[in-house]
C-alpha cells in the first residue's frame, strides 16, 4: 500500500465558495522579438507588493509574482520566502501565470504563434521546478489570515515567511483546492508567500493537457493558473455557502431554495454566532453555538413564488439572484460571503433510442455547441473569451463544451449572463483516462490519486453548482470511468449538493453507477463531403455527436499572412502531403492531404494560394452549414431523432489550420458564416439526402403564412426551374417542415448548378435566403471503410464548373455611424451591377483600416451573400471603435467570382 505523510498541520484541504479564478493575466498578443534574453544581473522583479484588505470576509488576490528557475537560485527556501529577499534577476509574473506565459510576456521568446517559433524554446528550461514569490502587506493582526487557492500546476511546496506550510504532495493537481490557515505566521507589515511549482506532466498528473488539438507549450503550462487569495476574518469563518434550487416543472410557478453554509469556529474556545442572511428582500437568521475548532452546517429554506427563472439565449431571459450570508460574534462582523445563483431544472433522459435528450424547465432543446478551447498558455483575457462567447450567440449556438482546461468563475458568469450553457467535464487521453483507456497515453492511477481525483471533484462542483449555465458534467470523455473512479467522483458530487446531470463520458460508453452516456464519439474529425452528416449512422444526425466536423478550417488569407513564412505558405497550397506545424502534432492529424485531395477533387487544383484559400472557405461553407442543417432538420424525428451536436472545435488556442470556426485572431471565413446562416432564427434549407426544402423554426413562436421558392440556375445564371409553395406553417421550438422537394433531374442543368432558397412572409419580406452550389455527380462515400475520424470518399462531386462563372461586378457604398457606448456600426450596401445574367457568389465584406488590416472582433447581420444581377444586400456590422486604432474605416468587398475593391466607410 503506497503511504501518504501526514498532512502538514497548517494544511487545510476545505473547500470554499470564494470566487477562484482560472486563467492567467497577461496581453494576448506578443511581439516578434529576436530570440530569448536574460534579464539584467541588477534587476529586481520584485512583484507588486499587496495590501490585503483588512475587512472581515475580504479576499484579496496577490497581485503577481517574481519567478525564476530553480536550477538559478542557490539561496535556501526559508531565505527566498522571506521578506526583503532581493529578487534578482527574476521575471515578471501576472497574478495567474503559467511560466512560459510570463516569459513571452517579458520578452524572452519570439512570437510563439509566428510560423514554428515555439519550436525553438528549449523544453529543457521546464524540467526543473520554478520559484514564484510574491509579498503582501497586513495591516494588523487581530484578525485570523488565510491562503486560499487552486490552478497549480502541476504541485507546489509552499512556504511563508521563511517556513514550509504545505508539501506538494498535497499541493498536488490543477483543480484541488487548498486552505492554508497562516495567522500564527503572519506579521503586521510586509509578509512574504513563495511557491516551488513542481514540473508537469499531463500523463503522469491530473492536471491539463492539449491532446492532439495543437502544439503542445514546452512548459507543459507548468505554474499557478487561479488567483491566490488571502482572506481574513474573524473567529468564525464562513464556507461552502450555497443554494440547492427546486423549480416546479412545468408550471415554473414556484421555487423552493435550500440555503446552506458551514460555519466554523477557528479557535480554541467556544464561541456563540449570528448567522444571517438574505436573497434579494427575503432576509433569514439564526444563532449557533460552536465548540472548540467546530464546523457545523447551518440551513435555511426560502419559499418563493412567481420566480425569475433563468432561461438559454432565445427562449427566455437570464436572471440572476444574490445570496448575501454574515457571521457575527458580539454583533461584531466576523465573516461574509456573497454567491450569485440563477434559477431553471435541467432533466436529461435518455430517449426510447438511448441517446440523451436535454430538457431545460420542461423544454426539450437541440443542444448545440462548440468545442472550447482556452490560450494554449493559459492567458486569461474577460475581453477576449467575452467576444468569442458573443460570437457564439451570433453564430446560433447554445452550448459550449470543456473537455477539461475548466475555465475560472469570470467565464461563467459570462455564460450565466449571455445564457450559454455549459458542459464542463475531465479531459481524454492523459492521466485523468488512465487508468481505463487501455493502451493509449496516461499512467495507470495509483492509491495516491484517487485523493487528488476527489478533491478535485469536489473544488470544481462547489464551484460550479450555483451557475445555472452548467448544465452537466461529463466525468469521462473518449472512456468511462472505473467503478471505483466513479465512485470516487460520484461521493464528492453527492457530498456538494450537485444536482444537474452527470454523464458518464463524451463517447458511446456506460459506466456501472451512472450507466449509459446517451451520448457518441464517432467522429468525424477529419473531412468528409457534406452529404455525410444526412445518414442516421457513424457521425451523421442522429443522437447526440458530443464531437465532430470535418476536420480542416483555413484561415482567412490576412490571418495566414500573419501566421506563416511565405515558405510555409507556399507548401501549404503546393503539397498536400507535408506535415503542417499549425496543424497538430498527432501523426493523424499532421498534415492536410485528406482535405487537400477532396478539394482539387470536387474544385479543381489551386492556381495559387489566393485561389487556395478561395476555394476552402466555400469548401468550408458548405460543409459547415451542412452539419448543422442536418442535426437541425433531424431534431424533431419521430424515429432517431438527433439531440445534440458540438463541432469540434469551437475555437482554437493558437494559429491552427484546423478545428475552429472563426481563427486565433477572431477573423470570420466560410466556416463562421456557414454555422451563422444554418442557425438563423427562422430558416429554409435544402436536404442533401432526399433533395427536400425544410423550414426550420429555431424561434419559440410558430409562423405561418410564408412562401417558400426554389429556383435552380446554370453557373451562368440561365434559370432551369422554379417553384413556388406558400401557405406553409410550422411549429416554434425547432420544429420543421417540408415545404417542397426538387426533382431528381431538371433538363438543361449543368453538371454544376445553383440553387437559390428564399421565404418570403405573408408582407412578402424576405425573412431567410440560402444559395447552394450542387453537382448532378454526388460524392460517393465508403461506408464499410469508416475509420474512428473519418469515413473515406471514393468519388467526388463535380464542382469544377464554378470556374467557369463570369467575373461580376458587386459594388459598395458604405457609412458609419458611433454609438454612446464605445461601439461604431459601419452600414454597407452591396450590388451586383453586372448586366449578364451571372450572381456574384458568397459575396465577403471585410471591415478593414487605413492600411488594409481586417478590424476585430465584428458582429454582422449576414455576410458572404450570392447575388443576383441587379440584387442589392444592406448588411451592418458593429465593432469596439478603439479597434480601428484612430484610422477610418474601410469595406473590402472580395467573392468567389467579384474582384476585390476597397471603399471608405467614414
Amino acid at each position: 500500500m503506497f503511504h501518504r505523510p501526514a498532512v502538514h498541520p497548517l494544511l487545510r484541504g476545505r473547500l470554499t465558495t470564494a470566487m477562484i479564478a482560472l486563467g492567467l493575466l497577461g496581453t494576448l498578443t506578443t511581439g516578434a522579438w529576436a530570440g530569448a534574453r536574460e534579464p539584467s544581473p541588477q534587476q529586481h522583479a520584485q512583484a507588486p507588493v499587496t495590501a490585503v484588505r483588512p475587512t472581515a470576509g475580504a479576499a484579496t488576490p496577490l497581485s503577481g509574482y517574481a519567478i525564476q528557475s530553480s536550477a538559478k537560485v542557490t539561496a535556501s527556501p526559508a531565505a527566498v520566502s522571506s521578506p526583503g529577499y532581493r529578487a534578482t534577476g527574476w521575471y515578471p509574473a501576472g497574478a495567474r501565470s503559467t511560466v512560459l506565459a510570463a516569459l513571452i510576456a517579458d520578452g524572452v521568446y519570439a512570437d510563439p504563434f509566428h510560423s514554428t517559433n515555439q519550436q525553438k524554446i528549449p523544453k529543457a528550461d521546464f524540467q526543473v521546478p520554478w520559484w514564484y514569490r510574491s509579498d503582501f502587506t497586513v495591516a494588523d493582526r487581530t484578525q485570523r489570515t488565510y491562503l486560499d487557492f487552486s490552478g497549480v500546476i502541476s504541485a507546489a511546496d509552499v512556504y511563508v515567511n521563511g517556513k514550509q506550510i504545505a508539501k506538494a504532495v498535497d499541493v498536488n493537481g490543477a483543480y484541488t483546492q487548498h486552505e492554508l490557515d497562516v495567522t500564527s505566521l503572519v506579521r503586521s507589515g510586509t509578509n512574504t508567500v513563495a511557491f516551488r511549482i513542481r514540473p508537469n506532466d499531463p500523463n503522469k498528473n491530473l492536471t491539463m493537457g492539449w491532446i492532439d488539438w495543437l502544439q503542445p507549450p514546452p512548459d507543459q503550462n507548468m505554474g499557478i493558473v487561479r488567483d491566490v487569495l488571502v482572506r481574513r476574518g474573524g473567529p468564525v469563518a464562513l464556507r461552502d455557502v450555497h443554494v440547492v434550487t427546486k423549480l416546479a416543472v412545468p408550471s415554473l410557478a414556484t421555487a423552493d431554495l435550500t440555503v446552506k453554509a458551514q460555519a466554523r469556529n477557528d479557535t480554541a474556545a467556544p464561541v456563540t454566532a449570528q448567522v444571517s442572511g438574505s436573497i434579494d428582500s427575503r432576509t433569514f437568521a439564526t444563532t449557533v453555538s460552536l465548540a472548540a475548532h467546530e464546523t457545523k452546517t447551518v440551513t435555511f429554506a426560502v419559499h418563493l413564488n412567481s420566480p425569475k427563472v433563468w432561461w438559454p439565449a432565445g427562449m427566455g431571459g437570464q436572471p440572476l439572484y444574490g445570496l448575501d450570508v454574515t457571521a457575527s460574534v458580539n454583533g461584531t462582523p466576523s465573516d461574509t460571503a456573497h454567491q450569485a445563483f440563477g434559477i431553471r431544472d435541467v432533466q436529461a433522459p435518455l430517449n426510447s433510442d438511448g441517446d440523451r435528450q436535454y430538457r431545460i424547465n420542461g423544454r426539450k432543446l437541440l443542444i448545440k455547441g462548440g468545442g472550447w478551447s482556452p490560450d494554449e498558455f493559459l492567458r486569461w483575457d474577460r475581453t477576449y473569451v467575452e467576444d468569442r462567447l458573443k460570437y457564439a450567440l451570433d453564430l446560433g449556438l447554445n452550448t459550449i463544451r470543456l473537455e477539461g482546461h475548466i475555465e475560472p468563475d469570470e467565464f461563467f458568469d459570462l455564460a450565466d449572463r449571455y445564457g450559454i450553457l455549459t458542459l464542463p467535464g475531465w479531459e481524454c487521453c492523459d492521466k485523468w483516462e488512465g487508468q481505463v483507456n487501455g493502451d493509449e497515453t496516461g499512467d495507470k492511477w495509483t492509491d495516491a490519486d484517487y485523493p487528488v481525483a476527489k478533491a478535485s471533484m469536489a473544488a470544481e462542483a462547489a464551484r460550479l453548482r450555483d451557475h445555472p449555465s452548467v448544465i452537466s458534467f461529463l466525468i469521462g470523455s473518449d472512456f468511462a470511468p472505473d467503478a471505483k473512479i466513479e465512485k470516487t467522483y460520484l461521493d464528492a458530487l453527492k457530498a456538494a449538493d450537485w444536482k444537474t446531470p452527470v454523464v458518464a463520458a463524451a463517447s458511446d460508453n456506460s459506466s456501472p453507477i451512472s450507466g449509459s452516456s446517451g451520448m457518441k464519439m464517432t467522429g468525424p474529425y477529419d473531412w468528409i463531403p457534406p452529404d455525410y452528416w444526412y445518414a442516421k449512422r457513424e457521425g451523421g444526425a442522429t443522437g447526440f455527436n458530443s464531437e465532430t466536423s470535418a476536420g480542416p478550417d483555413i484561415p482567412t488569407l490576412d490571418t495566414l499572412r500573419r501566421m506563416m513564412t511565405p515558405a510555409e505558405l507556399a507548401t501549404l497550397w503546393k503539397d498536400p502531403g507535408a506535415r503542417q506545424y499549425h496543424r497538430s502534432p498527432s501523426p493523424v492529424f499532421n498534415t492536410l492531404k485528406l482535405y487537400d485531395n477532396a478539394l482539387t477533387g470536387r474544385y479543381g487544383p489551386p492556381a495559387s494560394l489566393t485561389d487556395y484559400v478561395r476555394k476552402a472557405q466555400l469548401a468550408q461553407y458548405e460543409n459547415v452549414r451542412a452539419q448543422f442543417e442536418a442535426y437541425e432538420r433531424n431534431a424533431t424525428d419521430a424515429s432517431k431523432p438527433a439531440t445534440g451536436v458540438v463541432y469540434w472545435m469551437f475555437n482554437s488556442g493558437w494559429t491552427s489550420l484546423h478545428w475552429q470556426l472563426m481563427d486565433r485572431y477572431l477573423d470570420q471565413g466560410g466556416a463562421y458564416f456557414g454555422a451563422k446562416k444554418a442557425n438563423e432564427p427562422l430558416h429554409i434549407q435544402y436536404s442533401y439526402d432526399n433533395r427536400s426544402v425544410v423550414v426550420v423554426n429555431n424561434r419559440n413562436a410558430s409562423a405561418s403564412q410564408l412562401t417558400a421558392r426554389a429556383t435552380l440556375f446554370n453557373t451562368d445564371g440561365t434559370q432551369k426551374y422554379d417553384k413556388q409553395v406558400g401557405g406553409v406553417a410550422v411549429s416554434g421550438g425547432g420544429a420543421h417542415s417540408t415545404a417542397l422537394t426538387l426533382p431528381s433531374s431538371v433538363a438543361g442543368l449543368s453538371t454544376t448548378y445553383l440553387v437559390r432558397l428564399t421565404l418570403t412572409d405573408a408582407s412578402g419580406k424576405e425573412v431567410s435566403r440560402n444559395v447552394y452550389w450542387l453537382s448532378a455527380k454526388p460524392d460517393t462515400l465508403d461506408w464499410a471503410h469508416t475509420d474512428w475520424y473519418y469515413t473515406p470518399t471514393t468519388s467526388y462531386a463535380d464542382l469544377k464548373g464554378l470556374n467557369s462563372m463570369a467575373q461580376v461586378p458587386v459594388s459598395a457604398t458604405a457609412s458609419t455611424a458611433a454609438g454612446t457606448d464605445g461601439t461604431s456600426t459601419t452600414t454597407v450596401t452591396v450590388r451586383n451591377s453586372g448586366k449578364g445574367k451571372t450572381p456574384s457568389l458568397l459575396t465577403d465584406v471585410h471591415l478593414v483600416d487605413s492600411a488594409g488590416r481586417p478590424v476585430l472582433p465584428v458582429t454582422w447581420s449576414d455576410n458572404e451573400v450570392s447575388l443576383w444581377p441587379g440584387e442589392s444586400k444592406t448588411l451592418t456590422v458593429t465593432y469596439r471603435t478603439s479597434e480601428l486604432h484612430g484610422s477610418a474605416p474601410r469595406v473590402r468587398v472580395s467573392g468567389w467570382n467579384t474582384p476585390k475593391r476597397t471603399v471608405p466607410a467614414a
